[in-house]
């Protein structure tokens, strides 16, 4: 189906929270108790798929791509299987700038926070053999100048970002191109993007090549250290002083080339023991005396 044949995008859908899929779920019940979840659970007679990672063909070629077949056949035939399977994946869309001063942007999917004290995120960059140096303008500009922005995406603007994926040469600047604006960092040398609701300004803490101790490694595991954070105020929620998802609209990634938006969301608060322990264990002796 082409992009054509699909229904427009809906701008009316706000985010909105609901109740959460099952909430009177009491404890030691099985997923089957209610009819969705014992329509789940009868997904699990069509059997498993079982992949022997080391058994593997380590390559393979993206079928509807035409250009730079070079550059990705040698990706992990896994690849589409593993980013289908891990999702939705935050977005970081990346700011960075070489040693010549030339400026990039890029997104990237395997991304995510690492701690909070110190703040410490991760970007994961698949490497590519036939450049010079075999890693892409993100790893070698963080490399070189050790400073850059992450920015997440919002809905209004994934056009924009996704045109950053293009596989442009060394010495041509996305910004030129994508329609976005620049924004002087505080700290860094690299620009934020002026219209990402949430930004940050991050300084690497160390590059590590995946798996480490062979001459080729596959990918380049990017630890940023947070120095800055740069949030638009109209996406802070009144109250509480986060970011409402209602209003930053961030999208996220699913496998292949399909984006994401959140529509819902609900709320499951996290239990302590002492205040759930008498319930789980009737409910556990309840269980044992019914012979289940």
């Amino acid at each position: 189906m082409s992009s054509s044949d699909l229904p427009p995008f809906e701008y009316s859908k706000p985010f909105q929270l609901t109740q959460s899929p099952n909430p009177t779920w009491l404890y030691a019940q099985s997923v089957d108790s209610t009819p969705e979840g014992k329509e789940w659970m009868d997904g699990i007679k069509s059997g498993w798929k079982t992949i022997d990672i080391s058994k593997e063909d380590p390559r393979y070629v993206l079928p509807r791509y035409n250009w730079h077949i070079e550059v990705i056949s040698w990706r992990r035939k896994l690849y589409a299987l593993m980013t289908s399977g891990i999702a939705p994946r935050p977005i970081a869309f990346v700011s960075s700038v070489s040693a010549d001063g030339v400026e990039n942007l890029a997104p990237y999917s395997w991304f995510n926070q690492v701690s909070a004290n110190p703040p410490v995120i991760s970007i994961s960059c698949t490497n590519v053999p036939d450049f010079p140096d075999g890693v892409k303008d993100t790893v070698r500009n963080i490399k070189a100048t050790k400073g850059f922005t992450v920015n997440i995406i919002s809905e209004a603007w994934v056009e924009q970002a996704n045109v950053a994926c293009t596989t442009s040469p060394p010495d041509v600047s996305e910004w030129e191109f994508s329609g976005l604006t620049k924004e002087p960092s505080t700290l860094v040398k690299a620009p934020r993007v002026k219209e990402s609701a949430f930004s940050m300004e991050c300084e690497l803490l160390q590059a590590i090549p995946v798996p480490p101790n062979v001459p080729r490694p596959s990918t380049t595991l990017i630890l940023g250290a947070v120095k800055y954070v740069h949030v638009r105020n109209d996406v802070l929620h009144s109250e509480k002083g986060v970011v409402d998802p209602a209003r930053m609209k961030p999208v996220s990634r699913m496998g292949g080339v399909t984006y994401a938006r959140s529509l819902q969301g609900f709320d499951l608060s996290r239990s302590r023991w002492e205040d759930i322990k008498d319930d789980v264990e009737n409910a556990l002796e309840e269980k044992k005396n019914r012979g289940i």
